[in-house]
């Protein structure tokens, strides 16, 4: 009988980076679980893992809504049967100038940035250690999580926040060898982020001219890291948040 394959659950991943990413662990061999505000939406994401060899499971999670974050982590075990590697991918941008954001939309981004990716990676630290298995856990953070820019406050202030859940639940997790890193993405030209920059080319032109390496990241390259530190290539690599932005973050 062949080996069981490990599981993963990629949050927020009906598109994009979370969808990428999903994708590239069921060709690295893990089932995958996938999760949308709407599972309905999560269609073409399942079809990919499934192409690529691997189990799917969709299931909705809301990350403003505690009840939502037990009740997805659940279901997964409950379909999957376990869960190895959490990415916690599913996030909120407000982009507005800093004296225009009101306390409500603070309010949001940081539920779901901050208090959603910290609930998340408890929900399945609580299932690896009752189980006695080692385990993973890969914050999407990004470049803001070491820098400022303009007009992207709360977020940045959030991303900067998730460097401090990585580096604080990778110390008092050790012992129970889950490990928990973080992917620090620069600009990643998705689709959407494409047709964005393409309607605006000075602004395209002026963010190129920041990244040493000349070119924008694609979802391939956020994807790779995602990779590696779910990899046992990785099995030394804890608390570290990887920035994979063409060297703009050292620049």
């Amino acid at each position: 009988m062949a080996d069981k394959r490990p599981v993963a659950l990629v949050t927020g991943a009906s598109y994009g980076l979370g969808a990428e990413i999903a994708q590239t662990l069921a060709r690295d061999g893990f089932d995958v679980a996938v999760t949308e505000l709407n599972a309905d939406d999560l269609g073409d994401t399942v079809g990919a893992i499934e192409a690529a060899g691997g189990r799917a499971a969709a299931v909705e999670l809301n990350l403003l809504s505690m009840e939502s974050i037990e009740s997805a982590t659940a279901q997964t075990i409950e379909a999957m049967g376990q869960i190895d590697v959490l990415v916690n991918n599913a996030g909120l941008l407000i982009a507005r100038p800093a004296l225009e954001v009101t306390p409500e939309q603070w309010d949001q981004v940081m539920t779901v940035n901050v208090k959603g990716s910290y609930f998340m990676a408890l929900e399945v630290a609580r299932h690896l250690i009752d189980t006695g298995r080692p385990g993973n856990i890969i914050n999407i953070a990004s470049t803001f999580t070491t820098m400022g820019a303009p007009g992207v406050s709360p977020y940045g202030i959030s991303k900067a926040a998730v460097g401090g859940i990585t580096r604080h639940l990778a110390v008092e997790w050790a012992q129970y060898a889950i490990r928990v890193n973080a992917v620090a993405p620069g600009t990643v030209e998705t689709k959407l982020r494409a047709e964005i920059l393409a309607a605006n080319p000075e602004r395209r032109d002026a963010n190129m001219a920041k990244i040493p390496m000349g070119r924008f990241g694609a979802p391939e390259d956020m994807a790779g890291a995602v990779s590696y530190l779910a990899s046992p290539a990785s099995a030394y690599v804890n608390g570290h948040v990887l920035a994979v932005d063409g060297g703009l973050t050292i620049s």
